[in-house]
């Protein structure tokens, strides 16, 4: 009788599989393969050689790809992409955010296979928890819950007010190695401080380390509707000042959140591929701080009692808008707004630097019969759900000219007493740069053949970047006489000493105007929020970028202001260029003063690659630059 094998050494063949794998930029010494793909190791055997046809060796392997992306130009950009952009500001002005993923980053493979094990599931039942790490549906949940840490020692505390003074501000951020290595490095505790696209940056760079294709998505004018009636309701003065909303119901000024892409078993046919994970800890799913994986082909239409968080998902894009007027201890309704939420959706293009708008994967077109079915049908939805009565029940939306887009003033809508006569629009008449004075003009129009007298009030006040009111630090009022059919021009000003002192580190302004005929009951309300900007910081590489060999940066970086700041700090990062990030100390920049410096550094891998600055001072927190280097070998 033929003896037994004995295995003397298995030879995983790292090196060779991981290049195979896509796995070499995280390590050539450990094995790291991906399912659905086949790998090769070899067997050396302590006391015969193997013979074919007399022995017999079984593997036993299940590797369903639930994650799987047909597209290999998409594989390279949500899996394999250590860079992209995060797009910030407002739906009129969007500028993109650059940030350093760093998935492939030394010890991050390990440090979100320890986020996992931080996670309250594995806590409380290891065995159940690493048997259910196969499904990318219950992954992206214990993800979404880990990246905040309200339940759990996760990996942000997320701070939306104005003082970061324990931590770090979260506009200061520009990639996620430093934060989960933060995270790592002091025992798992919170680092301080996210906000949501931090929250989904961080996100991005765990997912696509653990091989789930992910990318992050900013919405514009986003809803946060607390009581799950698809109503955001904005409570107004009398001076046109927004006041802190009682129900806490709010439209964020952008909202950031990731779409990964998954196989979904656990629902009908046709609802897999992308879908939302929220980690910004907004509302509790199951108990827990998380949202998602909620399907996008779900939200879009309607579905919203399909799991998980969908219905609140779908009030994020396409809730509506209700403003009210308090006044004497009373409110008057303003309007109801069906097109405020959910704007201009966007995402890094593939394989570009370019912004792709994905707004019609989320949403039927703004005003269409489709899109105004698929609301109700969602509102029926949630009123099945729930006891009778505990949802307001005037849902049918009716259309106002209230708004500030170009169309209010060219295509009047119904009111119920008569068709609107007049139109208020606002218009900035120069770029709003951090340390200039803002101009704008309110723009008036009479649409009816009779005179009008309108009274506007005026105010200005800075938010923070959930929508949260400060208190108005600007206010005007206009007395406009109106001929029939005529239009005019309201010139204002807000000076930099008006505002500097107000403004939140969110460089956020909204304008309100809340105007009213003489001898009429009708109000008219419009808003414009404006986000002020900074001039980019300029990288320059100096000469060839070459994998071993020393290359020279050029960052130039200036003051915007007419003041003196500082406390300044430059921080520079990059993967596969350098290895920590790089912090430099400014101090003090004069008024309007412009600098440079040199770094030097060797790039260690190759291929395209990008370079992210910041520079903060005690004046200002996100001055931001980058720039793509090619790294040859």
């Amino acid at each position: 009788m033929v003896e037994g094998l004995e295995v003397a050494l298995t030879d995983l063949q790292s090196s060779w599989n991981n290049v195979q794998h896509h796995t070499d930029e995280i390590s050539s010494s450990r094995l790291l393969v991906r399912r659905g793909q086949a790998f090769n190791i070899t067997l050396y055997f302590r006391n015969r050689a193997f013979q074919p046809g007399l022995d017999n060796i079984i593997f036993v392997t299940e590797t369903e790809d639930a994650v799987y992306l047909e597209s290999e130009p998409q594989r390279q950009e949500y899996v394999m992409n250590d860079y992209g952009f995060i797009y910030q500001g407002n739906k009129n002005w969007i500028r993109p955010c650059p940030w350093n993923y760093g998935q492939f980053e030394e010890n991050i493979i390990d440090i979100c296979l320890e986020l996992l094990d931080k996670s309250l599931n594995f806590q409380i039942d290891p065995a159940t928890d690493c048997a259910l790490r196969g499904s990318p549906v219950y992954i992206s949940r214990v993800v979404s819950a880990m990246i905040n840490s309200n339940d759990d020692n996760g990996v942000l505390n997320g701070n939306w007010g104005e003082n970061y003074s324990d931590g770090t501000n979260p506009t200061e951020w520009m990639g996620s190695v430093a934060i989960l290595k933060q995270w790592h490095a002091t025992g798992c505790q919170p680092v301080r401080y996210g906000q949501c696209w931090v929250f989904a940056a961080v996100t991005c760079t765990v997912m696509r380390c653990l091989g789930i294709p992910t990318r992050v998505i900013t919405n514009f004018n986003s809803g946060h509707d607390t009581d799950g009636n698809l109503i955001i309701d904005e409570y107004y003065d009398n001076t046109g000042r927004i006041l802190e909303n009682k129900k806490k119901d709010s439209v964020w000024n952008f909202h950031v959140w990731n779409e990964c892409w998954m196989a979904r078993n656990d629902l009908p046919p046709g609802f897999g591929g992308w879908q939302v994970l929220d980690a910004t800890p907004q509302e509790t799913s199951n108990g827990l701080y998380c949202c998602g994986p909620a399907s996008v082909r779900a939200i879009k239409e309607g579905e919203v009692d399909l799991n998980y968080d969908t219905a609140f998902a779908f009030s994020m894009v396409n809730a509506d808008c209700m403003a009210w007027l308090v006044f004497g201890g009373k409110e008057q309704k303003l309007h109801q707004d069906t097109s405020t939420v959910g704007n201009f959706i966007s995402t890094k293009s593939i394989q570009s630097d370019e912004r792709d708008d994905i707004t019609e994967n989320y949403k039927y077109r703004e005003g269409s019969l489709q899109e105004r079915q698929v609301f109700l049908k969602a509102l029926q939805k949630l009123k099945a759900g729930r006891s009778p009565g505990s949802l307001r029940t005037e849902s049918q939306p009716r259309s106002v000219p209230l708004s500030d887009s170009p169309r209010s003033l060219a295509t009047p809508s119904l009111q119920p007493s008569d068709v609107v006569q007049v139109s208020l629009k606002f218009q900035l008449l120069d770029s709003p740069d951090m340390g200039q004075d803002i101009r704008f003009v309110l723009l008036a129009l009479n649409m009816s053949p009779q005179f009008k007298d309108l009274r506007v009030n005026l105010s200005a006040q800075s938010l923070l970047h959930d929508g949260s009111p400060l208190l108005p630090f600007w206010q005007d009022t206009a007395f406009i006489t109106l001929s029939p059919e005529e239009a005019k021009t309201y010139p204002c000003k807000i000076t930099y000493s008006q505002y500097s002192q107000y403004l939140s580190t969110d460089k956020l302004i909204r304008i309100s105007a809340l105007g009213e005929e003489k001898n009429s009951p009708e109000k008219i309300l419009v808003k414009k929020i404006i986000t002020l900007a900074y001039p980019s910081i300029v990288i320059n590489v100096l000469g060839a970028a070459i994998v071993n060999q020393p290359l020279s940066i050029q960052v130039v970086f200036s003051n915007p202001l007419s003041e003196q700041v500082e406390d300044c700090v430059l921080t520079v990062e990059g993967s596969g260029l350098f290895r920590r990030q790089q912090r430099v100390l400014i101090g003090v920049l004069k008024p309007h003063h412009r600098a440079s410096l040199t770094l030097e550094t060797i790039p260690f891998k190759s291929g395209q690659r990008q370079i992210q600055a910041n520079l903060r001072s005690n004046k200002f927190k996100d001055i931001k630059g980058y720039t793509n280097v090619y790294i040859g070998l």
